[in-house]
């Protein structure tokens, strides 16, 4: 089985969500490992401050590993996109307006944006969908959606 075969074709659209969906989880990483690096100089108890480090990088690989699987157009990566897409959102929005911060909230908002745009345009949802061409979202997902592009994959075999 060749790379292509393994790699599903997904529209430039999801491959770019993904890439972008990597800087919040690399911003999520170098805080952890920034909140680890500190827990030396920090008044709080030590087992707080590493167990807060561990959860910014467990989340951290996990979204990264969300953006990975966009840029590689795998589907199962598309709905916790946009799950961390609507969470960067709400934590720019947070930053932004309760923190009075809008030098870093907004940034993080247009990321968050983005995202969901790219997410929810219309060659990444005829690509969620399996949509053929000629093809409407409504024939696409009565078609059965995923599961018909995969039966349809393996009879071409």
């Amino acid at each position: 089985m060749s790379i292509s075969d393994k790699i599903l074709p997904a529209p430039r659209e999801v491959r770019a969500a993904g890439l972008v969906t990597a800087l919040p989880g690399l911003g999520l990483l170098v805080f952890g490992i920034v909140l680890l690096a500190a827990s030396g100089t920090s008044d709080a108890p030590k087992n707080n401050v590493w167990a807060e480090g561990a959860f910014y990088i467990l989340f951290a690989l996990a979204v990264l590993f969300c953006a990975v699987g966009l840029s590689f157009g795998h589907t199962w990566a598309r709905s916790p996109g946009v799950v961390m897409a609507l969470i960067t959102v709400g934590i720019g929005w947070y930053l932004a307006a309760p923190s009075g911060q809008p030098g870093p909230g907004v940034p993080v908002i247009v990321v968050g944006v983005l995202i969901l745009v790219l997410l929810f345009r219309q060659p990444s949802r005829a690509w969620a969908l399996g949509q053929q061409e000629g093809e409407t979202e409504e024939e696409a997902a009565e078609r059965g959606g995923l599961e018909g592009r995969a039966a349809r994959r393996e009879k071409d075999r």
